[in-house]
């Protein structure tokens, strides 16, 4: 079976990481034929080199440039695939028509977050509206957003991310991370994410404050694409500057989870976070916004606690609850990383999708 992969870019990001997770375990455990096409230049995972496989660079010279249709058709004439798996909402737009055309069967693997606006001039919503009629199957990283895109059940999946332990063997540790960035504080508090308009950092940041309002002994890290960028840090009064850090996007961000106390990702919409996958593989107690995928990852006062979507008090509650119980903190982080090792790994995502592929494959 030969199966073609279709993604924007690989960047970093989750649904990039977890597709450059699923290759490097189909390369190890599987004898899947495949190739991968990518529309940009911009390779956050280095290590998708190291694989050997064959990778077509589909670069759009206008931001609706018919010709990648052309490009597409060309790639799939000469590799003959028996199933495209595309991965976001734009390469499935590409997918369709070549689809139709050479009569291969589409997976339709752009829902990845769990949309709270739902209507035609939300771009990813109306991609859906296209794509969904024509694809084979449409196969989501979480329940709440297939239901979110009203995806017909019939030809819907649920296949949640998985981690890749391996990926924690030998990363840096606390005190390392602690010295690399001169923390003397008695705790660290940290959320990995970028800062964009998904992402509510303006909540993070004014729940640290009320906390560090109270007490002094902690330090807050923002990790993720501009994360350091100016209007960023303008959303921290200058006063409390000395308790963040500001880092930007970091390569093995595992060793910087690995300092955390604790571990936060306050949204405004989510699938499953890659981010709380690595949180809860490393043992941390989570806080995190209810709601979307992250309900269905977090198990709300077991591994973490779940908090009202853009309230900073409920925040800072909920991390002052945290801070002040060193047994419960350990009690989260143990259940967290038990709920990864059971229904979140690689193995158990990487199997499911092989299944789906020979499913769709035998029909």
């Amino acid at each position: 079976m030969r199966v073609l992969f279709f993604i924007d870019s690989l960047r970093a990001g989750g649904k990039e990481r977890r597709l450059v997770e699923l290759l490097k375990w189909l390369k190890s455990n599987s004898k899947l034929d495949f190739e991968l096409i990518v529309m940009s230049y911009n390779i956050h995972y280095q290590e998708i080199m190291d694989l050997g496989v064959c990778i077509h660079y589909v670069i759009r010279k206008t931001k609706k440039d018919i010709l990648i249709f052309k490009r597409l058709f060309d790639i799939c004439k000469a590799y003959k695939p028996d199933l495209i798996h595309c991965w976001d909402s734009m390469t499935a737009i590409y997918s369709v028509p070549v689809c139709r055309l050479l009569k291969i069967p589409l997976i339709n693997g752009m829902v990845i977050d769990s949309p709270v606006k739902r209507n035609i001039f939300n771009k990813y919503w109306l991609r859906a509206k296209i794509t969904f009629p024509f694809s084979k199957v449409i196969v989501g990283n979480s329940n709440s957003g297939l239901v979110a895109y009203k995806a017909p059940a019939r030809k819907s999946q649920v296949i949640h991310n998985g981690f890749n332990f391996r990926r924690i063997e030998n990363i840096n540790s606390s005190d390392e991370i602690r010295k690399q960035l001169n923390i003397q504080s008695g705790f660290v508090i940290g959320m990995v994410a970028s800062f964009s308009g998904y992402k509510d950092y303006k909540t993070y940041y004014e729940g640290a404050k009320l906390v560090l309002s109270k007490r002094s002994d902690l330090t807050f890290l923002a990790i993720g694409s501009h994360t350091d960028s100016d209007e960023s840090i303008n959303l921290v009064e200058k006063k409390y500057h000395n308790s963040f850090r500001f880092l930007g996007k970091k390569q093995e961000v595992e060793s910087y989870i690995n300092a955390m106390d604790i571990c936060v990702l306050v949204t405004f919409t989510e699938g499953i976070s890659n981010a709380i996958l690595e949180y809860m593989a490393l043992s941390k107690p989570v806080v995190a916004t209810e709601g979307g995928g992250t309900s269905e990852l977090v198990s709300d006062g077991q591994t973490g606690f779940l908090i009202k979507r853009s309230d900073s008090g409920d925040f800072a509650e909920k991390l002052e609850h945290l801070l002040n119980d060193p047994v419960l903190r350990k009690k989260m982080g143990e259940a967290g990383k038990k709920r990864i090792e059971e229904y979140f790994s690689i193995d158990k995502m990487s199997s499911k999708y092989i299944d789906l592929y020979n499913s769709v494959y035998n029909k």
